[in-house]
């Protein structure tokens, strides 16, 4: 049993980055679809997939496709859960904080859909600060 589904797909991320894997499955959430959207929009992932199980048992996978350079050089750099099932971070949106002065992204989940800390702060909308990203 997974107490964190969402620390589990950030360590899966993590772990494919430093290894350089071309691509980290895991089990799949409309959550983990949401937040892998996002990387992807921000061009830290090549692209996000959803597959239904090969045995047919109803499991769908979520597949991402990591990004890296020319030179082989990952995309992401690190990764940190802020938020966790024991220590909720809620956030206003002129108090989300940059991550690295702006060279990295927080991700949110609010009202309106899972965002990076840009478009929060554009529609002026706070929320969990779920992870940051750079």
């Amino acid at each position: 049993m997974m107490t964190d589904p969402i620390s589990d797909m950030l360590t899966r991320i993590r772990n494919a980055s430093l290894a350089r894997h071309d691509r980290a499955e895991m089990p799949h959430s409309k959550l983990k679809e949401h937040i892998a959207g996002v990387l992807k929009g921000e061009g830290f992932l090549d692209d996000v997939r959803v597959s239904d199980g090969a045995d047919g048992a109803g499991m769908r996978t979520l597949t991402l496709v990591m990004r890296y350079g020319r030179d082989k050089s990952a995309a992401i750099d690190g990764v940190r859960r802020v938020s966790t099932p024991g220590r909720r971070v809620y956030v206003r949106y002129d108090h989300i904080p940059r991550v690295r002065s702006g060279m990295g992204v927080s991700i949110l989940s609010t009202s309106r859909g899972v965002m990076t800390d840009k478009e929060a702060r554009k529609q002026k909308v706070g929320g969990e600060l779920i992870c940051e990203i750079w």
